[in-house]
């Protein structure tokens, strides 16, 4: 086992096995922000240029895989903290850029989705090409409790996935999607128990790099190779959208009511 980086809030190790493991460690929750992504999108481009990776594991530590984006201290503005624009005037376009770099890795991903994947995260939980979860899984696109667009390319990303009528329900209503219906729609490709989750992705990214690894790179670039430049059209226009829509008083209350975890009281204002 060998360490790479160091990474901010990751760590990420590639074994003899030719697998890399990346990991969110960013407390029980793996809250991101705009140095996690960046250093993960770093680490991904760094395992782009090992040899030695064929395949790569994303996992989390702590209860969550990614509950989205900071909210402490977010609730006196009209998002979370840590997203704001240099300006001041809405979302930092930087951190859409970073998601572009996400989905223009050339390894294949597994991802190790054992807690919940909320808003950003669930962002964040489509970029592998494998999601291996467990009943304890959640998956939200919960942008319209906050009174705010999908961004991190979801609205582009997910109805790809599960199809747009499925999409629709999970972007109207921002509900939870527990495991068995995650798998079922297909945000999951296998469901085990929470404490094999890591275990079976990784079972998984072995199968990966025991083929012929140009061969894999090839063929994932022919079914994936136009992720990144869908993904940057995507954000283009939901980053639009989220910062008209931060500037309403809809907005404001969702976030305020996130951060005092209770339902937002919406006035179409």
């Amino acid at each position: 086992m060998r360490k790479l980086g160091p990474y901010p809030l990751l760590d990420v190790s590639l074994d003899d096995d030719h697998v890399a493991t990346v990991e969110l460690r960013n407390g029980d929750y793996n809250h991101f922000n705009m140095d996690m992504l960046t250093g993960l999108a770093d680490a991904f481009e760094a395992l782009d240029e090992e040899p030695e990776c064929r395949s790569i594991v994303l996992a989390a530590g702590g209860r969550a895989f990614c509950a989205g984006a900071d909210f402490q201290g977010g609730s006196q503005g009209a998002q979370p903290a840590g997203l704001r624009s240099s300006r001041g005037d809405g979302v930092d376009d930087h951190l859409y850029a970073q998601a572009v770099r996400l989905f223009g890795n050339q390894k294949p991903i597994v991802g190790a989705i054992h807690g919940a994947a909320v808003g950003g995260g669930l962002g964040l939980a489509l970029v592998p090409d494998f999601r291996v979860g467990c009943p304890e899984s959640r998956f939200s696109a919960n942008f319209t409790l906050l009174g705010i667009h999908p961004g991190f390319g979801l609205s582009y990303t997910l109805p790809r996935l599960i199809g747009v009528q499925a999409a629709c329900d999970m972007f109207y209503t921002g509900r939870r999607v527990k495991g068995d219906e995650a798998l079922a729609l297909g945000l999951l490709d296998r469901l085990v128990g929470r404490e094999q989750v890591r275990e079976a992705a990784r079972q998984k990214a072995l199968e990966i790099a025991a083929a012929a690894p140009l061969a894999v790179v090839s063929v994932r670039q022919t079914l994936r190779g136009h992720l990144a430049e869908e993904v940057r059209r995507a954000t283009a226009h939901e980053l639009e959208e989220q910062n008209w829509l931060l500037k309403t008083a809809d907005a404001r209350e969702g976030v305020r009511a996130v951060a005092e975890r209770r339902t937002g009281r919406f006035v179409g204002q």
